[in-house]
C-alpha cells in the first residue's frame, strides 16, 4: 500500500487527501498547528488517514505533497524527504507571502525554490493550477473526450511520471512542461492558471505564457 505524506492541510492538501483515500492510498497529513487540530478532517477521511507532524508525514510517505504557503517552504523538513519525490502545489502570492525578488524578476520559479531547499529530493510541480474543489469534482476516466488536463514539470523523469500517474488516477490528462525552470508557464495569472482546459488547450496556453507578469 502506497502512503502519501501531505504537508499542509489547507484547501489543496485536504482535497488531495480526500481523493487519495478514495483511490485506496494511505495518507499521513500534517499542518503547522499540530495533529490534534486535524481530528475532524481525519475523522472524515476515515481509517486510511492519520494526522502527524510535518516531519512525521514526510518520513511516513513513500512520496510527499507540499501544500503550504510559499513563505513557509523554509519550514519543510529536509532530511525525511531525502531521496523521495515531492509534489509541489505552490503558487506565489506576494500579497500573502511577501516579495521574492527572484520571482518578481523571472529568475526563479516557486518549485525551483523548493528544490533548492530540498537538494536530495526530486521535486515536481503538480496540482497548482486547479481550484481546490475541482480536484475531487472534475476528474473523468481516461479516454473521455475533452478530458481536463493538468501540467507538471520536474528535473527528474521519474518525478514527472509519478505526477502523471497520479493525475490519471485522479481523472486528468497530463502535459509535461519539462524541467522546473519552465514551470513558471503554469504559475499564477498566466493563461493556463485555474482554467478548465484539455491537453491541446493547455499546451497552447503554456506556449503563450509571459515570463513575468
Amino acid at each position: 500500500m502506497t502512503t502519501i505524506g501531505i504537508i499542509g492541510a489547507g484547501h489543496i492538501g485536504s482535497q488531495v487527501a480526500r481523493k487519495a483515500v478514495q483511490l485506496g492510498y494511505e495518507v499521513v497529513i500534517s499542518n503547522s498547528r499540530g495533529p490534534e487540530t486535524l481530528a475532524g478532517l481525519v475523522a472524515e477521511l476515515g481509517p486510511k488517514a492519520r494526522a502527524a507532524t510535518p516531519a512525521e508525514a514526510a518520513a511516513a510517505g513513500d512520496f510527499a505533497v507540499v501544500a503550504v504557503p510559499l513563505r513557509s517552504i523554509g519550514d519543510i523538513p529536509v532530511e525525511p524527504l531525502a531521496g523521495k519525490i515531492v509534489i509541489d502545489t505552490n503558487n506565489y502570492y506576494w500579497e500573502r507571502d511577501g516579495h521574492f525578488p527572484a520571482l518578481d524578476s523571472g529568475e526563479a520559479t516557486t518549485s525551483g525554490l523548493l528544490q533548492e531547499h530540498l537538494p536530495e529530493s526530486k521535486v515536481a510541480k503538480g496540482f497548482n493550477h486547479i481550484m481546490a474543489a475541482q480536484i475531487t469534482s472534475d476528474g473523468t476516466p481516461a479516454g473521455t473526450p475533452n478530458r481536463r488536463a493538468l501540467a507538471t514539470a520536474s528535473n527528474y523523469a521519474e518525478a514527472s511520471q509519478l505526477v502523471a500517474k497520479l493525475y490519471d488516477e485522479f481523472g486528468f490528462d497530463t502535459v509535461n512542461i519539462g524541467p522546473l525552470s519552465e514551470s513558471w508557464r503554469v504559475e499564477r495569472d498566466r493563461p493556463a492558471y485555474v482554467v478548465r482546459q484539455n491537453a491541446a488547450e493547455l499546451t497552447e496556453n503554456l506556449a503563450r505564457a509571459p515570463r513575468t507578469i
